[in-house]
């Protein structure tokens, strides 16, 4: 009988070889991977934390038929597609999904996910649509054996260890970045006068991965720590402020680096002639998963946020304005803003008695449900503070009934899964078992 690598294990060795490749690509990414070792070496960590191992990378897809192959390729790494993410309301020109496991016992082994952009060519002018849709037609971003590899893993159901071996090796092909540019420089520049990421997305041989994101256990050290290290950070940290209770997701980057490139006609062995900003490094800090209610309630509360330009004031803001969001995992419950995994830890009562009561009573301890996903506004943040000036003040017009959830999902070879039904999963499990454990429903 074969021996399947579980996907599980392949997701875990593609995570550590895109982050091998990655650093040795990109150095300055291997200094902030120092920063964050330093300060979570400073900060109480817990075994759920699941630290040294970067969280998530994005890469950016220019048509639908390279987001079917890569649905393709991350289900054999136990990853599926979790949320949609429309940022063309923000100036960005792509819709996303994130693939990741969706597993309370997958996330433990190994919960590696990425960020997945689909170009949205409708909102670019309609002659630069038709040449840079004409461009993608033209390419293929995955090695043939990654075609292959997948295939027989499908029919099979799964690879043995030199095939895995080798599809790892291979994935890595779509991901390395290439500085040798598929267009001329004058279509590059017609590219990248439309979007920045238009020419990111069109100009290449593949979806470079952009950044690679390990987690930090306090990102306001982290950012700090960016400035004092030379570091240049992006102006203020994305997300939710600073709490006792960490909720959703904290995001800071640092700048895109300026790269050389080169354009088909320059000379073998002379300098490029062009350069490119795609790929900066990032680092999160992720707190407890809220319901559809508590997820309402803090984007009510950022969109009340007064403005500022630098992170001292606008954490100031942010604090302000979410005073009136609990700050206690007990409150969040009772107010069905988050999920929590429930836990047994004091004698059990004689009599049936309300879950609000044993967790009063400290009979039943409260674990938050790490947040696995993103956060649209968070998301385009993020990407606007690596573009150019011009393209952080556009504002994208809709985008011809492509940037749906419906239709994103109608080009995907299986399931978009909903985020929020899979965190409340992993809550009902936690409170049958607790149920089974006291005797009696709560």
């Amino acid at each position: 009988m074969t021996q399947f690598v579980s996907k599980d294990e392949l997701r875990a060795r593609f995570c550590a070889a895109l982050s091998a490749m990655y650093r040795s690509e990109v150095p300055l990414y291997g200094d902030l991977i120092e920063l964050v070792d330093d300060v979570n070496a400073e900060t109480e960590a817990k075994p759920e934390d699941r630290l040294k191992v970067e969280r998530h990378g994005a890469i950016r897809l220019g048509k639908p038929e390279e987001l079917v192959m890569i649905s393709r390729l991350f289900g054999q790494m136990g990853m599926e597609p979790v949320g949609y993410y429309d940022l063309s309301t923000s100036g960005v020109p792509v819709h996303a999904t994130a693939f990741r496991p969706v597993t309370a016992e997958a996330l433990a082994i190994n919960p590696f996910r990425v960020f997945t952009s689909l170009l949205l060519p409708s909102l670019l002018p309609d002659d630069l649509r038709a040449e840079a849709q004409a461009i993608l037609a033209g390419r293929d971003i995955f090695h043939p054996r990654v075609r292959d590899l997948v295939s027989k893993s499908e029919i099979e159901g799964g690879l043995n260890e030199v095939d895995a071996n080798e599809l790892v090796e291979k994935s890595l092909e779509t991901f390395k970045w290439h500085d040798s540019a598929l267009v001329s420089r004058d279509v590059y520049n017609r590219l990248h006068e439309a979007h920045t990421l238009v020419a990111d997305i069109v100009a290449f041989r593949g979806p470079h991965i952009n950044h690679l994101t390990p987690r930090v256990l306090d990102i306001d050290a982290a950012q700090e720590g960016m400035s004092a290290r030379g570091i240049t950070p992006k102006q203020i940290i994305e997300g939710p402020p600073r709490r006792n209770c960490d909720i959703l997701l904290r995001q800071t980057s640092f700048q895109a680096l300026t790269e050389p490139i080169r354009f088909p006609g320059d000379a073998p062995g002379a300098a490029a002639s062009g350069s490119h900003r795609a790929r900066f490094g990032e680092i999160e800090q992720r707190g407890c998963a809220l319901t559809r209610k508590g997820h309402n309630l803090y984007l009510d509360l950022l969109s009340r946020t007064a403005p500022a330009i630098d992170n001292a004031h606008h954490q100031h803001n942010l604090a302000e304005a979410f005073k009136s969001f609990p700050d206690s995992y007990a409150e969040m419950v009772e107010q069905d803003l988050a999920y929590v995994e429930y836990k047994l830890v004091g004698p059990q009562p004689t009599s049936p008695t309300p879950l609000s009561e044993l967790i009063k009573a400290g009979t039943v301890a409260l674990s938050p449900i790490t947040y696995e996903d993103f956060l649209p506004a968070s998301a385009a943040g993020i990407f606007q503070s690596n573009l150019n000036e011009s393209d952080r003040s556009r504002s994208a017009s809709p985008a011809a009934g492509e940037a749906t959830r419906e239709y994103f999902s109608s080009l995907l070879p299986m399931p978009l899964r909903d985020s929020f039904a899979l965190h409340e999963e992993i809550q009902k499990r936690s409170l049958t078992k607790l149920e089974a454990e006291l005797g009696y429903a709560l």
